[in-house]
């Protein structure tokens, strides 16, 4: 899947997170400085206040200074309402967890300027102080053309108020590396993406305890080193509770916090685009799902049985469990079949009928008590048994160490999962042994899945999930303290358990180390979505065609997904009536979109969609030094 999309969303962010440690008294919100007695060790500790960034007058002064427009336009010259991609948060302003706007400083440079002499920054061209420092910053980001063409952008704005920056452009691999850049905090102003999810999380990048320190070897993915206890606080709650409600609250004041302490800046969410031709109707353009999610909708306005859709990659394997690629989930989306779609930064049920939420009555979350060789689920995520020196999160949400005696009460989910009664596309109705045999294969460490992280949470697979044949149900009992937000989602593949191979074998009897290679599986799989996988001409083309026993219309039966060189050649076929889709992998935000621009208002044979990624750039402040 692509970055903003679906389930793996958390695995495939550019995690690049937040900055700094405890601000100085000038700083509200943010924690005091050491005292004298703690100062020498907090010095190699990394919690030495900045003399610059920890007075939060200049970081407003910084927010203030950046025409944010203008960086926007400096990138996507073809997007002409760059308000759409602005951001007052760390949310999107779609996302359900966004109650906005908050009092984020917009571009005003004279109020920037006012601030900086307000902290004793004065003269010109470069601001200096009473001591004679000189008002300048380092700023770290990657050496991708993208990001040095937005940056100079902001370097002149901030010029412009007095502040001097030095860039660096570094090699990514030493921004992101696991012992440089970012993990050492490295930088005092550092630029990089996130990517939004439907679940905020959140509680890694900006809670107290999460801030990497050379005492905790670089724990934590707190980067700014913000310790705001209020929003700390909140942060911990909005991660310790599934109520929605609750979590809407709690991530209110984590936001209104965020905008007041002005530790991170959001430049911009990025552009994405994808076009189509005029005679196509039916996509919906949306952040968080793949566009062909509602392929059977889509139709031919003049009455054509086939819609050609161009993708500059080919899917490695049409079996979801082991492939991560954008190319497959846009076929897969169609040709397998939806569980339940993700639009909007939010989710709707598809073959699970209902979400299996605490609210609908299909999830409870008990407190239980657990005692020593029990299997927990632990303050770290990883499933242990619990002994003593073990840090589990309690039922009040509380992070506790077990003594090795006594008890501790966790939360535990117990969450019953149902489908719709379905057929899949060879005849043969949906069973519960289908559910029964996408837990046993996505959970075999033999198939090669690209996680294993829901089994982990899971206590004993033969024990904890239990099956109801009269309802397509699946029920399961996860470990003590698995609060996994999207406990509501139906958490496994399901797989024609009946369906008899080429060589005689029937599918549910396959070892799972040879799943990958099965045609049955990597290429051909049956289907209970809307089409199903007519042929594969590897290299060229793949081939949908209506699923006959699909519960639902299909407006156009046939579908053909043709393999091109790159982007310019998609273009020139979409221009040609060669295809009459590209999606935004593949149609990308570079210099080929205005070409689609241009042709649409030319001709009027193509539209087009401008919309925010849920991929967003930002500035992150470091309010620590060495």
């Amino acid at each position: 899947m692509k970055t903003k999309k679906f389930l793996l969303l958390s695995l495939l962010i550019m995690l690049a997170l937040v900055v700094s440690a405890c601000a100085a008294p000038t700083a509200p919100g943010v924690a005091p400085a050491p005292s004298d007695q703690e100062a020498v060790s907090d010095v190699e500790d990394f919690t030495t206040p900045h003399p610059i960034l920890s007075d939060i007058r200049v970081r407003k002064a910084i927010a203030h200074c950046i025409d944010r427009d203008a960086l926007i336009a400096s990138v996507y010259p073809y997007v002409d309402d760059p308000s759409a991609l602005l951001m007052d948060s760390f949310l999107p302003k779609t996302h359900w967890a966004y109650s906005g706007p908050y009092d984020f400083p917009w571009y005003d440079p004279e109020a920037g300027k006012a601030l900086l002499e307000e902290a004793g920054w004065t003269g010109s061209p470069v601001r200096s102080n009473a001591n004679g420092d000189i008002l300048s910053l380092k700023f770290t980001t990657t050496s991708a053309q993208f990001r040095q063409t937005w940056s100079a952008v902001m370097i002149q704005n901030l010029a412009a108020c007095g502040i001097q920056i030095i860039p660096t452009y570094a090699p990514a691999s030493w921004w992101f590396g696991d012992t440089t850049g970012l993990s050492r905090r490295d930088f005092e102003l550092g630029a990089f993406a996130w990517v939004g999810q439907a679940d905020p999380s959140g509680r890694t990048l900006y809670a107290c305890d999460q801030i990497p320190l050379p005492s905790n070897n670089w724990e934590g993915q707190n980067y700014m080193g913000w310790c705001n206890p209020t929003a700390s606080d909140a942060i911990v709650r909005a991660n310790n509770t599934l109520i929605r409600e609750e979590r809407i609250a709690a991530y209110d004041i984590v936001q209104r916090e965020f905008a007041k302490d002005v530790v991170s800046i959001p430049v911009f969410q990025r552009a994405e685009a994808e076009a189509w031709s005029s005679n196509l109707t039916g996509i919906i353009p949306d952040a968080t799902e793949y566009a062909t999610t509602n392929l059977h909708e889509w139709a031919l306005a003049d009455g054509g049985d086939t819609i050609v859709i161009g993708m500059t990659q080919e899917p490695d394997s049409m079996w979801s469990l082991v492939s991560s690629m954008a190319a497959q989930r846009l076929v897969d989306r169609a040709a397998v079949g939806v569980l339940y779609s993700q639009y909007n930064y939010d989710f709707q049920p598809g073959l699970q009928g209902e979400l299996s939420t605490l609210e609908s009555g299909l999830a409870t979350n008990e407190v239980v008590e657990v005692t020593a060789g029990d299997k927990v689920y632990d303050a770290t995520g990883t499933a242990v048994e619990l002994a003593a020196g073990v840090r589990v999160i309690d039922s009040e949400g509380n992070e506790v160490e077990y003594s090795g005696e006594g008890t501790v009460q966790m939360n535990q989910l117990t969450v019953t999962y149902k489908l719709k009664p379905f057929t899949w596309s060879d005849g043969t109705p949906g069973v519960v042994a289908d559910m029964k045999l996408g837990v046993d294969i996505d959970c075999n460490p033999d198939s090669g899945a690209t996680t294993y992280d829901l089994c982990n949470r899971i206590g004993d697979i033969a024990t904890d999930v239990t099956y109801s044949d009269s309802e397509l149900a699946m029920t399961i009992v996860w470990l003590p303290g698995n609060q996994y937000p999207l406990y509501h989602l139906y958490p496994f593949n399901i797989y024609p358990s009946q369906r008899v191979l080429s060589d005689g074998r029937v599918l549910a009897d396959v070892p799972a180390a040879e799943w990958a290679t099965l045609p049955e599986v990597a290429e051909r799989p049956l289907s209970y979505g809307a089409y199903v996988v007519k042929e594969w001409n590897k290299g060229q083309s793949i081939v949908l065609e209506a699923n006959p026993y699909f519960d639902g219309e299909v407006a156009t039966p046939n579908v053909i997904y043709v393999f091109v060189a790159d982007t310019n050649q998609a273009v020139a076929q979409l221009l040609n009536g060669d295809v009459d889709y590209l999606d935004d992998s593949t149609l990308g935000a570079g210099a080929e979109v205005q070409t689609v621009i241009d042709a649409a208002e030319s001709t009027g044979n193509v539209q087009y969609e401008i919309s925010a990624s849920s991929t967003w750039e930002h500035i992150d402040i470091n309010l620590a030094t060495k």
